[in-house]
């Protein structure tokens, strides 16, 4: 039994060892992570100010881009300048306050992005299997209404890790072998039973995976009415569009998937490698979906070309 006296309630701070094993590359680890930083702040903040100056953009599949860029902007800004200064200035301690709101913050991110991912397959959907009434099934008030349901659904999920950190006594040592403070890496530190953490965080991976079978549904439709069009050159058009959206649903899903699957069952995983993938889920996407829009939609393609020309 822990004694009252090495026990504190909530502690004043938690130490984030960074990636246990690869300490001494830390200086080295940080200049990709400062550059995906820099990419995934350049690429948003382009893709936000094209989606807003440029008319022609302002279309229900834009504003959802726009949505998915603010997000992603918040993601890696949550995450990246503490890995950095834990990679390069040594600064590991964290405040209990601030790794709860860094934890909540990570959550709701994480969340909002796996259901502004569902939003854009309906577009795709919509757009593809119903094409007469796109205007008229996705008004500017119904894309509003979804964009409150894209911030509302993972907020309510999010909220709840809060109050299941705080209820938690915490003993022995704070240290946290990890980048980022996360709900169940917080939970693991305390000296009670985390029973109801991890029924409670499986039920919100259930959340993303009923997400995951929503998209499914929207893309099967989608191919059943590509497949029925008459011409290829139809086809190949209609499945050019939804391009993007998969290529930005792999890049979240794939090492979110990888980072679950080595959490679960990887027990012979050396545990860098669990850190590695867990940051690679939060730092990669916000910067590869910014990329991937960039390069693959023609409309932002053209209007960040003339931006640049006019400089």
């Amino acid at each position: 039994m822990v004694s009252h006296n090495n026990t504190e309630f909530h502690p004043h701070t938690f130490l984030l060892l960074g990636i246990p094993g690869l300490q001494h590359v830390h200086i080295w680890i940080g200049f990709p992570f400062c550059a995906v930083y820099l990419t995934a702040l350049l690429g948003n903040i382009t893709i936000l100010f094209v989606i807003q100056s440029e008319h022609s953009l302002h279309q229900p599949m834009f504003y959802f881009l726009a949505i998915l860029s603010s997000i992603d902007l918040g993601l890696s800004t949550s995450t990246i300048p503490k890995m950095l200064g834990i990679f390069w200035c040594d600064l590991r301690e964290i405040p209990f306050e601030g790794c709860l709101t860094q934890m909540f913050f990570i959550h709701l991110c994480t969340g909002m992005e796996s259901t502004v991912l569902v939003a854009m397959a309906y577009d795709r959907y919509v757009a593809i299997c119903n094409p007469l009434h796109y205007t008229l099934v996705l008004t500017n008030k119904v894309v509003a209404v979804i964009a409150l349901v894209i911030f509302l659904i993972p907020l309510f999920f999010t909220m709840p890790f809060i109050p299941l950190i705080l209820r938690l006594p915490f003993c022995g040592h704070q240290i946290i072998p990890h980048t980022y403070c996360e709900h169940m890496g917080l939970a693991h530190l305390a000296c009670a039973s985390i029973k109801i953490n991890i029924i409670y965080g499986l039920f919100a991976i259930s959340n993303m995976m009923a997400d995951i079978l929503a998209i499914v549904l929207s893309y099967v439709q989608i191919l059943r009415a590509v497949f029925r069009l008459p011409s290829k050159d139809a086809r190949v058009k209609s499945l050019s569009t939804c391009g993007s959206h998969v290529c930005v649903m792999l890049a979240f899903y794939t090492p979110a998937f990888f980072s679950f699957m080595t959490h679960r069952f990887g027990r012979n995983v050396p545990q860098y490698i669990h850190i590695l993938l867990a940051n690679f889920y939060v730092v990669i996407p916000p910067a590869l979906n910014p990329v991937i829009y960039g390069v693959r939609t023609k409309q932002i393609r053209g209007r960040v070309v003339v931006v640049f020309r006019n400089k």
